[in-house]
């Protein structure tokens, strides 16, 4: 199979472990951040088989939701009425995806705004990157930004995406800045490797509120 193909093979079993975790319920309130994270493992491993992650799995509930990727607070447990996101990155079969998704236990209308506005955003930041072929990642940033602006909200972190592919993709820019989706990179997303393949990026999409200490989670592949 083809990059593509089977990067997208790799992406749609994420989609298919997270589909999963929701039906089984395994997120809810009473559990700590650990637990759920523990049990996403667990139900990964039966599913695909899955062994490898190339980032830290990410569970996130309440006020954790505010802090982005880099930080690693405090083990949290979930609330009755609370926000949640999930951030994984399984390898499947020397792939890597890499999924995030929001949850809402509850009825909070912000929170349930919130939760829309990222998967929004996404769509829109995708159809904007479809949109200007010669985009750069700087300027997708910026668009991102604006985004979080247009909803009402605040961006959550210092990037919105990164480069994805065959583990470890990191390795593919000496410069690290050229990795992200990041106000610093000034390279054209849709590149050429040496060897003529193409590179190929997930969109990360985290607004916040700090004032109501809440945040939203979204990711997908980008270029695919």
């Amino acid at each position: 199979m083809s990059q593509e193909a089977l990067l997208f093979q790799a992406q749609s079993q994420a989609i298919q472990l997270f589909d999963e975790i929701e039906r089984l319920g395994l997120i809810r309130a009473g559990l700590k951040e650990k637990q759920i994270n523990d049990s996403i493992h667990e139900l990964a491993y039966q599913m695909f088989g899955v062994e490898k992650y190339w980032h830290k799995r990410i569970v996130r509930a309440g006020i954790n939701t505010l802090y982005p990727y880099s930080e690693n607070p405090s083990d949290l447990t979930v609330g009755n009425d609370d926000i949640v996101f999930l951030d994984f990155g399984p390898i499947f079969e020397k792939y890597e995806a890499d999924y995030g998704r929001t949850f809402v236990l509850g009825s909070n209308p912000q929170k349930l705004k919130l939760k829309h506005d990222v998967f929004s955003a996404f769509n829109d930041g995708k159809a904007y990157f479809e949109k200007h072929p010669e985009i750069t990642a700087q300027q997708l940033f910026h668009y991102v930004k604006f985004l979080a602006d247009s909803y009402g909200w605040e961006l959550g972190a210092d990037f919105a995406g990164h480069l994805i592919g065959q583990f470890p993709h990191q390795k593919i820019f000496a410069n690290k800045v050229h990795n992200y989706i990041h106000p610093d990179n000034p390279n054209v997303l849709r590149q050429y490797r040496k060897d003529g393949k193409q590179h190929h990026w997930i969109l990360e999409i985290h607004f916040v509120d700090r004032a109501k200490q809440i945040g939203g989670f979204y990711e997908d592949l980008l270029t695919i």
